[in-house]
């Protein structure tokens, strides 16, 4: 029986979580090597690989795959593994979701991982708009992945709290993007296609957040949060599942890591 341990961050750009102290006095490299778990994905990475150190870009016992955007500063995804993938693959197919660094497929022997950085709506209607779009395209591509019997782990920074206790004040922000009907809904069809939100198949208790706004002061510390991150697995895994947890003690950045652990014979 192996243990796979998988986490997932939207680190709000690699550059500067790299040089915090993000748990007990560590710094991330070091964190990242107390840990030591077996795949790392991170979102909202803000670099290209050239603009980075060695000991980001091959952090020790660790290959990273990396897809940045076109634009510099913006956006990008990149997953550490100790395992090595059969198959890697960044693109939905739609340059205007490719181009934006936003996906990161990684395929091992018992599962498909997707680390994926979804957009957010909150600029404009456009960007809503793009945003809605590519929940479609990404819903259309995983579910035809899962018809044709493959196990898939989904994770990553969804820009969505699901349900009223996912976030701190659900009334007032029904009509932002983040916690609108439309955005809820793609979440339940998500469910609906036969997937599972790993946190809550453990937990269904309040003020379990990923993300605290910066420009609210205090709000971490007052816990007045949004729960936007998410690790989704195909029903199939669901017997491999064996935990999933926040680990809000983490710092550096405005959303905390999120962890699952998966079992296989």
């Amino acid at each position: 029986m192996s243990e796979i341990t998988l986490i997932s961050w939207n680190v709000n750009g690699i550059r500067a979580v790299s040089k915090k102290e993000v748990y007990e006095n560590l710094k991330f490299n070091d964190w990242l090597n107390k840990l030591s778990p077996d795949i790392l994905c991170m979102q909202e990475i803000k670099a290209q690989v050239d603009q980075l150190t060695e000991k980001i870009i091959s952090p020790q016992g660790y290959t990273s795959y990396w897809h940045s955007a076109e634009r510099k500063g913006y956006s990008g995804v990149v997953t550490y593994s100790k395992i090595k993938p059969i198959r890697v693959n960044e693109k939905l197919g739609v340059e205007k979701f490719d181009v934006e660094g936003r996906v990161m497929e990684t395929e091992f022997e018992d599962f498909v991982l997707f680390n994926v950085y979804f957009p957010n709506g909150k600029l404009n209607k456009e960007r809503l708009q793009y945003k809605m779009d590519f929940y479609d395209t990404f819903l259309d591509y995983v579910t035809k992945l899962k018809e044709e019997g493959k196990s898939i782990v989904i994770c990553g920074d969804v820009n969505t709290a699901h349900t009223e206790i996912d976030l701190t004040h659900a009334k007032a922000n029904e009509n932002i993007s983040g916690f609108l009907q439309e955005e809820r809904e793609w979440i339940d069809r998500l469910l609906k296609a036969g997937f599972i939100d790993s946190f809550r198949n453990f937990n269904q208790a309040s003020e379990n957040y990923t993300w605290w706004s910066v420009r609210n002061i205090g709000a971490r510390y007052r816990n007045v949060g949004w729960r936007i991150d998410y690790f989704f697995i195909s029903e199939d895994l669901l017997d491999n599942l064996v935990e999933s947890k926040m680990m809000d003690e983490v710092m550096g950045s405005d959303h905390c890591p999120i962890s699952i652990k998966l079992k296989f014979k």
